[in-house]
């Protein structure tokens, strides 16, 4: 697709780019993971294109509700929409901040927005009956059965051939439109 002479694409990038398996996920981690996304980024944006990313946020969802259900002995916590906007939030930042001190680094000021964006979806979607989206730390067996009973959380095995196989899942019904849409093609022009 071609907006204003330029050749739009998409970049979908998994929140796993964001905070790497093994890693504790600290803001520095992270900072340093999107900082090297965005390195290629301004690669990309070299060669003209007029660039849309997205990206994913299971596990930093998944910490956040941690820290959430962690702290809610103190502040009520947030329910799941909540989390993932905020996560949404968070990430936008960093590959705002992370993309903004690249494009300055290669001699170029960029206009660079993020967008907190909602997902329309089915009521009726069979994800909420059987949640699939693994988010957070991987388990043992027994310490997903644990927080099963515990916290009353849904947990699934998502790998094999590690010790730590299982996570906690939450619905992630499939979207059939996006509540910001307009505002999406407004900003791309």
């Amino acid at each position: 697709m071609m907006i204003n002479g330029k050749k739009l694409v998409v970049i979908a990038l998994g929140g796993n780019a964001i905070k790497k398996a093994g890693e504790e996920g600290t803001a520095e981690d992270q900072f340093r993971n999107v900082s090297i996304s965005c390195e290629q980024l301004v690669k990309m944006n070299k060669q003209d294109y007029l660039m849309v990313l997205t990206h994913g946020n299971g596990p930093q969802a998944g910490n956040l509700l941690i820290q959430q259900e962690e702290g809610s002995k103190l502040v009520p916590s947030m329910p799941l929409d909540v989390v993932d906007a905020m996560t949404q939030g968070e990430i936008g930042y960093m590959f705002q901040n992370q993309l903004q001190n690249a494009f300055r680094r290669d001699g170029r000021e960029i206009p660079i927005a993020s967008l907190i964006t909602q997902m329309i979806v089915d009521e009726n979607d069979p994800d909420f009956q059987d949640p699939s989206k693994p988010v957070g730390p991987f388990y043992t067996e027994e310490e997903a059965k644990e927080l099963e009973k515990s916290k009353g959380y849904i947990v699934k095995e998502t790998r094999s051939g590690t010790e730590k196989n299982w996570q906690r899942v939450v619905p992630s019904p499939a979207p059939i439109g996006l509540v910001e849409a307009k505002v999406i093609r407004t900003l791309v022009g």
